[in-house]
Order: C-alpha cells, then structure tokens, then sequence
C-alpha cells in the first residue's frame, strides 16, 4: 500500500527507517494495510528492489523513531543475535509525568502479563526478566525528558518500568494518563541506534531529534 516512508539509510541488505507515530508496525486487526510493512513492500516494488521485509526489532504502534528492517533472512539472523548486546544498542527518549528518583537509575523488575487482558503487562515476580537503564536530561513544567537503554526487550518494557517508578510516559492511555489535548499517543521516541552490519561488520550510528509533538511538552 501506498503510504509515507522516511528512509534514514539503506543498502542491499538492510534498510532503516523513522517510523512516524500511530503507525503500526505490521498488519493486524483493524490494520491490514495502512502499516510500515505495507508501505515498505510499495517502496520495494514501485523502486525495483527484490529484497523482503525481515524485522529484527518492533515498535509500539505509538512510539516513534528508528527501526531496523532487514532485506534477507541472513542479515536478518545476523541482526538478531546482536540483540541485547552491545553490538546492537538502542537508546529511546521519554517524556513522562514527574522526575524519578534517583535521576539515575536501573529498573531491573521482570515483567509479565497482566491477567485477563490482551495487550497489558506489568511488573510481576514470576514474569521475564527485564532491565532498563535511565537517566533524567532536564525536567520541566513537571515534566521530565529521560534518556532510556533497554538491557532487554519485553513488551512495553519502557512504558511498564516507568509507571513501576511512579513516572509514567505522557500521555500514556494504559499505564498512565491520556490526555489528547497534550499529545495523542505516549511519549516516546526511539532517538539513536547502534549496530554491526551484518554482513560487513561495520559499525553504523543512527541519531534523531526529539520529535515535536515531544519538544512541545517540554515548551520548545
């Protein structure tokens, strides 16, 4: 399907992209075309490339920012076992409501489902592990700007281990406030990604800025 697609690099073997909010990732109920994996495969077909669309990382529907697509299983595989190392890091930008304590920190809490529901999940001592490295940037307006690195990758991890703090994201409709007239989806944002390319080895450095609708909970 035709749709909106910001390449931030690509080559034959893998293709990086800023997924704008409130785009899901792949198609589901509700969304069977209108998806970066749609509007990935219309860039491959309207520009000739004969590559598939592999993901090695997800993104929440709401959250915003860098993603890694990989164009064959190959790299694909390579990719994946850089997760989790520090081969392969990325580093998400927050807004939430209040300051942490300390403003420096580790949440090392496991997570979870959340009973009798789909999509939420929680911090639960029976549940997988989970570690996610923080540290506040600046506070405003009783709002803080927090950079986050993810140890792990559990389903909402950010979004969980934030309100586990007492601080969730902005506009956070599950584990926190909605507030639409602030911003329509939770605050967060996927702002700089580090990984080997998987078939070279070289390092690759991707960086973007915070996004505006972000910015302007914090008044810029």
């Amino acid at each position: 399907s035709p749709g909106p697609l910001d390449v931030v690099y690509e080559d034959g073997d893998l293709l990086v992209v800023n997924k704008a909010p409130g785009l899901p990732v792949h198609p589901g109920p509700g969304h069977y075309s209108d998806t970066l994996c749609n509007y990935i495969a219309y860039y491959y077909k309207m520009s000739g490339i004969s590559g598939d669309i592999h993901l090695v990382h997800r993104l929440d529907k709401g959250t915003s920012g860098l993603m890694v697509v990989a164009k064959h299983p190959h790299a694909q595989e390579r990719l994946k076992l850089q997760l989790h190392t520090p081969a392969f890091r990325r580093i998400y930008l927050a807004v939430c409501d209040g300051t942490p304590e300390p403003p420096q920190g580790v949440v090392d809490a496991p997570i979870g489902r959340v009973p009798d529901s789909l999509i939420a999940r929680r911090v639960d001592p029976t549940g997988q592990w989970a570690r996610t490295r923080y540290q506040v940037l600046e506070t405003v307006r009783g709002r803080s700007l927090v950079e986050l690195e993810l140890d792990s990758g559990r389903t909402h991890q950010i979004r969980v281990h934030m309100a586990y703090l007492g601080c969730p994201l902005t506009g956070d409709f599950l584990y926190g406030t909605e507030d639409q007239s602030l911003i329509t989806r939770p605050a967060l944002h996927s702002a700089q990604l580090f990984l080997a390319h998987p078939v070279t080895g070289e390092g690759l450095r991707f960086q973007l800025p915070l996004p505006p609708d972000m910015a302007a909970l914090l008044g810029r």
